[in-house]
């Protein structure tokens, strides 16, 4: 598999309060952005792949819907996420 579970622990430390918080919004938006990131080159590469092209799309609809409920429950919180990965709407 692609995501190593070093790597995820790595992504739930940075991000999250501690590398086994799986559960926290900040990590689990970083998880996904890690996620759609290996994603869009695979799709770079493989234009005709659709079912990775739905995965895609249904990756970003959750980031979404997580970044929202994030929006409406902290906006610093938001703010930080978003500026620390460089997202924008």
């Amino acid at each position: 598999m692609y995501l190593a579970p070093e790597k995820k622990q790595e992504i739930f430390a940075k991000h999250g309060k501690s590398k086994t918080d799986t559960g926290s919004t900040e990590g689990q938006i970083a998880l996904f952005t890690y996620r759609i990131e290996h994603l869009t080159k695979h799709l770079k590469n493989n234009q005709k792949d659709f079912n990775t092209e739905r995965s895609l799309v249904r990756l970003v609809g959750k980031r979404r819907s997580l970044l929202d409920y994030l929006m409406k429950k902290d906006i610093m919180r938001y703010r930080a996420i978003v500026k620390e990965l460089g997202l924008r709407k």
